[in-house]
């Protein structure tokens, strides 16, 4: 996802409500209005490593076998 990700873009990237998404920013000490709010790059990355998901840009991670 290039640019800035909108909060209901991440929610649905994370399967989560916005809601959820919305909370998880506060936590992390980003203030975001609402649910079509933007937010920076580097603050996406740190939502979604906090939710475990370390997919995105530059990600060289790689299914084990199994």
């Amino acid at each position: 996802m290039a640019g800035k990700p909108r909060v209901h873009e991440l929610a649905k990237e994370l399967d989560v409500t916005s809601k959820v998404v919305l909370e998880r920013l506060k936590e992390l000490g980003e203030f975001v209005k609402s649910a079509s709010s933007t937010v920076e790059a580097p603050v996406a990355r740190r939502l979604r490593e906090s939710f475990g998901k370390t997919t995105g840009e530059g990600s060289s991670a790689a299914p084990t076998p199994g």
